[in-house]
């Protein structure tokens, strides 16, 4: 078969995922659930998705999947998957959520299936469009998204390939997001909207409106990643292994940018060398002179925000995350809220240097080697250094079950451990009862 569009169509329907996969998309259910129910539920009060349902306050599926992926979205705490590079649950599930909602029962081995196919298709995308999408200004949990969300509602609801290729066009044509909102409301904003057309690609296909299929997603590829597609990876050694497994789906630590994840281990292994040498916290503000922050050159595009104004545009700053991970030793929900920055870590934020190292191959090339290696000099010159590599952020790992009490911390034992069983959809109930909690 020489289509791609008709190709990939046809992998959606006859890949069957396996039970790592199925158990990485329970895995991937438990993280999306842990930081999209503070927000949904008003225990992270938000003004955006208050407006959000002013203006989309339908109980449809449309609706449902817009505003959920905005909330999955919003503390910028959800998942992260290497090859996509974006954040592919929070599309993806908030589409499922929403449109099995209207569906007669569905199995929940059926929702895990649908995930792990969406995931599988995110991973692909990500390979085919190569380095280029993403430097040139878009958001991939957008552009991207809406197909990898295409994927899973087409293999949710049972769409036969010709189908499939026919919502697979509709969600391509809908394609939009772009990295310069990074900081902004509309940022989280891009999930639901691309959750949203996922499901409207669905549900016009279902209502008999044709795309033109022939080269849908050759034409994609061309449009939005002219100098670095490669159509073929798109379908090659498709589930083999499986995207949601290897590389997997990665969980944050932190609510900020993941580009900024490995400043931030940096810089708490540097407080702790700080302490080590006899300096108290008290004295960063007095005897620091300059912290710079090296990595791959393009290893700071996402985290490009110098100097934030405001907690939301914080998560994607190298400066203030460095500092407050030096003065606080940590990096909790409340320091990245709307509102003004902490002026104490500002203060310190505004001695931080971007140092790339020129003599390391661009980020661009291979994300998986990034580092970020921190060095402080004092006012009486002490130095002090660190590094710390992508690797050894992810060997830390994430306790999911640690995450979802950090997320909510006001619930009782009892609540977050029924949650823990909930999430791992083992019947149909479970399913209802997770879209009676999310989908408000």
């Amino acid at each position: 078969m020489s289509d791609i569009t008709q190709a990939v169509a046809r992998l959606i329907v006859d890949t069957q995922p396996d039970d790592a996969a199925r158990e990485q998309a329970r895995r991937g259910v438990l993280d999306f659930f842990a930081v999209a129910l503070p927000v949904v539920n008003g225990a992270l009060p938000d003004a955006t998705l208050a407006s959000l349902r002013q203006i989309w306050p339908g109980q449809d599926a449309q609706s449902r999947a817009l505003r959920l992926g905005y909330s999955g979205h919003a503390l910028d705490f959800d998942d992260f998957h290497p090859d996509f590079r974006g954040h592919v649950g929070t599309v993806i599930l908030p589409a499922l959520l929403a449109l099995s909602a209207e569906s007669a029962i569905i199995e929940p081995t059926q929702f895990l299936d649908a995930f792990a196919l969406g995931v599988e298709m995110a991973g692909r995308l990500g390979l085919a469009v190569g380095s280029g999408h993403y430097v040139q200004g878009f958001h991939n949990t957008s552009t991207l998204g809406v197909l990898a969300a295409a994927a899973a509602c087409a293999r949710l609801v049972k769409a036969d390939p010709a189908q499939t290729a026919n919502i697979l066009a509709i969600a391509a044509t809908q394609a939009a997001g772009l990295r310069v909102q990074f900081g902004s409301d509309i940022k989280p904003l891009h999930a639901g909207l691309a959750a949203r057309a996922a499901v409207t690609a669905v549900q016009l296909t279902q209502h008999g409106v044709s795309a033109q299929t022939t080269g849908a997603l050759e034409s994609f590829l061309a449009a939005y990643s002219p100098t670095t597609a490669r159509p073929a990876l798109l379908t090659e050694c498709w589930g083999a292994p499986w995207r949601i497994v290897t590389p997997g789906l990665e969980f944050k630590p932190w609510p900020t940018c993941s580009g900024t994840h490995g400043a931030a281990l940096a810089a708490l292994t540097l407080r702790e060398k700080w302490l080590a040498a006899g300096f108290s916290i008290a004295q960063l503000h007095h005897d620091v002179e300059r912290i710079e922050v090296a990595f791959p050159p393009g290893g700071d595009v996402a985290a490009f925000i110098h100097t934030p104004t405001n907690g939301v545009e914080a998560r994607f700053s190298l400066e203030y995350v460095i500092a407050e991970c030096l003065l606080d030793n940590d990096l909790p929900l409340s320091s990245f809220a709307p509102g003004n920055v902490k002026p104490a870590t500002a203060a310190l934020a505004a001695r931080v240097v971007r140092t790339p190292d020129h003599n390391a191959p661009p980020d661009a090339l291979n994300p998986a080697a990034r580092f970020h290696r921190l060095r402080v000099t004092t006012r009486a010159g002490v130095i002090l250094e660190t590094e710390a590599t992508r690797q050894m952020l992810l060997a830390k790992g994430v306790d999911l079950a640690e995450k979802l009490h950090r997320c909510l911390p006001q619930a009782d034992d009892a609540t977050r451990n029924g949650w823990l069983t909930l999430t791992r959809l083992e019947s149909a109930q479970a399913l209802r009862t997770l879209q009676a909690l999310l989908l408000v």
